[in-house]
């Protein structure tokens, strides 16, 4: 058997921890598939003496993280610290320029600085690896790079954040609203004390901008997402989306749009309605699914466990078994510098089905307000639902399905009736996505 595979771990948490006991509950299983022994010699982390439940006698420690990148004894540094930039950014550069291979679960360092990265392992002929970034440990960039090789993919979409489809399937379940869901979420560890990035769909645009330049080849461009998080949507809208066949979930998605004459790229994330026959549908609690259409595969689909300790820490190490078999390929399937770049397209281009939710003061006059609006931005009703009336003249929740057309009109008819009187808080819009 060859020499061992050297590396150094930065950071002990939650995944740090989980790829120690990996590697020593299954190090015989792993050096068979990898043809070499995965061999720990230094960690670091931020407290020293933290009883993490680690048998870590013998590895070194090094207080500086960055100090990895420079130890001779190492072949391959694995990072799980978290940040786009500061010492995580730094670690991987110092690894990348002194030839070592280097592991990460840092969705925002790769959405923010993967093309650099990438050039500096392909210019070092190291390996850069980041199949834990994307959908904990489903294996969906390995899947897009190597398994679907073959494919032109024009879209690809999902499921990308555990933490908003676990307060979305649970308001689904339980009926109640998104700010006691969330309290329940946060206390049951599913969100963290400040899930901004989460809720509001940050991490999964980071997800989804690092899916879309493997998937198209091309460059990454994580400030085109257009996104829009799920703190808008209430138990109602849950209830009335259930009624009409579907359910709610945060969804990113990119696809290629020739619709202008151009070729283009569109980005978002946002919550959308999804026909209860779909897949994603059927994807519930803290779990991740992606979607792609490949031009002769058909329709595939990656689903899993999209974070925890031993779901994130099996992609991690089955990178360094690919990293130990000699796998040293272009990070974004090709080389960084034949990444090309593509124009962000227009989202009003794109056509389909909306759902709208209006909250409104109830007073005659309001819903003819509202479909003069419709009218003339062009947006054609297929359904309206009013239930009941408000008491003491407070306000009512009026939803809306169209007819399917650009998503250019239903914006020019909200902005027509921005700032009315009628409205009590800006109208919910969520696209339909079809089965």
């Amino acid at each position: 058997m060859a020499e061992p595979l050297r590396i150094a771990i930065a950071g002990l948490g939650t995944v740090g921890a989980g790829v120690v006991r990996l590697i020593e509950t299954n190090g015989e299983l792993i050096a068979r598939r990898a043809g070499r022994k995965i061999e720990i010699v230094a960690v670091s982390a931020r407290d020293r003496h933290r009883d993490r439940g680690l048998d870590l006698k013998g590895i070194a420690w090094e207080d500086d993280m960055t100090a990895m990148a420079a130890r001779d004894d190492v072949d391959v540094v694995v990072e799980l610290v978290g940040g786009a930039d500061g010492p995580a950014l730094t670690l991987a550069r110092g690894s990348l320029a002194a030839g070592k291979g280097f592991v990460t679960a840092n969705k925002a360092m790769i959405a923010h600085h993967g093309i650099e990265l990438a050039g500096a392992a392909e210019k070092a002929g190291a390996a850069l690896k980041f199949e834990a970034a994307v959908a904990g440990g489903i294996p969906v960039v390995k899947g897009l790079r190597e398994g679907a090789a073959a494919n032109a993919l024009d879209t690809i979409y999902g499921v990308l954040n555990g933490t908003a489809n676990y307060i979305l399937s649970t308001m689904e379940e339980t009926g109640a609203d998104f700010g006691a869901t969330l309290e329940d979420a946060q206390r049951l560890g599913y969100a963290e004390a400040d899930p901004t990035f989460d809720i509001e769909g940050v991490d999964a645009a980071h997800k989804l901008a690092i899916l879309a330049s493997i998937a198209f080849g091309t460059r990454l461009d994580f400030d085109s997402v257009a996104c829009e998080g799920i703190s808008r949507v209430r138990a109602a809208d849950i209830r009335r989306a259930d009624t009409l066949g579907y359910v709610v979930r945060l969804v990113g998605s990119a696809e290629i749009d020739r619709s202008n004459g151009e070729v283009a790229l569109l980005q978002q994330v946002r919550p959308c309605l999804v026909p209860k026959s779909h897949p994603l549908a059927h994807v519930t609690g803290p779990t991740n699914a992606v979607v792609a259409q490949g031009n002769f595969s058909g329709r595939l689909l990656f689903q899993g466990a999209g974070a925890g300790d031993g779901p994130t820490a099996s992609a991690v190490v089955a990178d360094l078994i690919d990293i130990a078999r000699g796998d040293v390929g272009a990070p974004f399937s090709v080389p960084s510098d034949e990444l090309a770049p593509m124009p962000a397209a227009e989202a009003g281009h794109h056509t389909g089905q909306t759902y709208i939710r209006f909250t409104v003061a109830d007073r005659p006059g309001v819903l003819a307000e509202i479909t003069a609006a419709m009218r003339d931005a062009g947006v054609s009703i297929e359904s309206l639902i009013q239930n009941g009336r408000a008491k003491d003249g407070g306000e009512v929740l009026v939803a809306m399905v169209t007819h399917e057309g650009p998503q250019g009109h239903v914006a020019k008819a909200v902005d027509l009736l921005s700032g009315s009187e009628s409205l009590t808080e800006p109208p919910l819009v969520m696209q339909i996505i079809e089965d």
